[in-house]
């Protein structure tokens, strides 16, 4: 059984900041992709952050709503991803969730639980 438990979100106020993080476990063989989405009330879940990374090499993308305040970053000895995010705003609202493309004994896409981010303004 593999799974991704989030943390980390929360109620903060406008231009603030949160950092959200997820930890994989679980017989994990091996992850390619991991990512951030969010959902926020009446809208479909949307792409924030991902990154794809290897020992030498990293690539990143952004949605065009969070680039220059968010960042992602990842641990993978410690298969875990974090999202770092400032200059809140309302926006911003949403269940945050944590995506992973993982290999066990096949590939498999895998989902967090959901994490509430509520930007008050």
């Amino acid at each position: 059984q593999v799974q991704l438990v989030e943390s980390g979100g929360g109620l903060v106020q406008a231009g603030g900041s949160l950092r959200l993080s997820c930890a994989a476990s679980g017989n994990i063989v091996d992850t390619s992709i991991m990512a951030w989405y969010r959902q926020a009330t009446g809208k479909q879940r949307e792409l924030v952050a991902r990154i794809t990374s290897t020992s030498t090499t990293k690539t990143t993308n952004y949605a065009d709503a969070v680039k220059g305040r968010f960042t992602i970053s990842r641990d993978i000895p410690k298969n875990t991803v974090a999202l770092q995010m400032n200059s809140l705003k309302p926006e911003d609202t949403a269940v945050y969730y944590c995506y992973a493309r993982i290999r066990t004994d096949y590939w498999r896409d895998v989902w967090g639980q959901g994490t509430q981010v509520t930007i008050s303004s």
